[in-house]
């Protein structure tokens, strides 16, 4: 009896060593730098999309005499700075490290191209031109991360953005500019003189 008893104990202890290993830890998921719903990629398109209305806006209070103009480019340098502010400090609660606030490739064209646009009507109706459509970029980018966003603490101050986005792309699309003037046709040889 204790033989079997040894034996028992002895098949029992090699039982006993014979677990399966752990497997090995999976390797951590491939994060898409450049696409907006994971951090990177939208702190990088936010902070981008933030600068153009900011250096733009700087831009308009040097090249227009519109009041409108310059009293919304004033609302967009606060705003867009504060929203910048916020994002960032959203991006450092979340242990992230907010990206330099660099223009992109599409938002440094864009304010090329204002920057070759000649003060007056023309420059006015370039800028309005340019904060609508940064606004629905930037209001897109805003509600997809809010509602798809890796990071809790952006998709908060997304959400956040959002209603503030939105009126200024309302705002936007209402600035009272006059439209640029276009070239007058050349008149024909029978048409100087005509009375209509």
């Amino acid at each position: 009896m204790t033989k079997f008893a040894i034996l028992l104990a002895g098949a029992a202890l090699l039982a006993g060593c014979q677990t399966n290993p752990t497997p090995p830890p999976m390797p951590p998921v491939a994060v898409d730098p450049n696409n907006p719903l994971f951090a990177p990629g939208f702190m990088a398109a936010a902070a981008s999309g933030g600068q153009f209305e900011i250096q733009s806006s700087q831009l308009a209070l040097q090249m227009s005499q519109n009041a409108a103009v310059r009293n919304f480019a004033n609302m967009m340098i606060a705003d867009h700075s504060r929203l910048n502010q916020a994002l960032a400090a959203a991006a450092t609660s979340a242990g992230l490290t907010p990206p330099a606030p660099v223009l992109m490739p599409a938002e440094q064209a864009m304010l090329d191209q204002l920057r070759a646009t000649p003060p007056g009507p023309a420059f006015d109706l370039a800028y309005k031109n340019a904060q609508i459509s940064g606004h629905q970029q930037a209001l897109q980018l805003m509600q997809n991360y809010a509602a798809s966003g890796d990071v809790p603490a952006l998709r908060n101050a997304a959400a956040q953005a959002v209603p503030v986005v939105q009126m200024h792309l309302q705002q936007a699309q209402m600035l009272p500019v006059e439209p640029a003037a276009a070239p007058l046709p050349p008149m024909t040889p029978g048409q100087r003189g005509e009375r209509g």
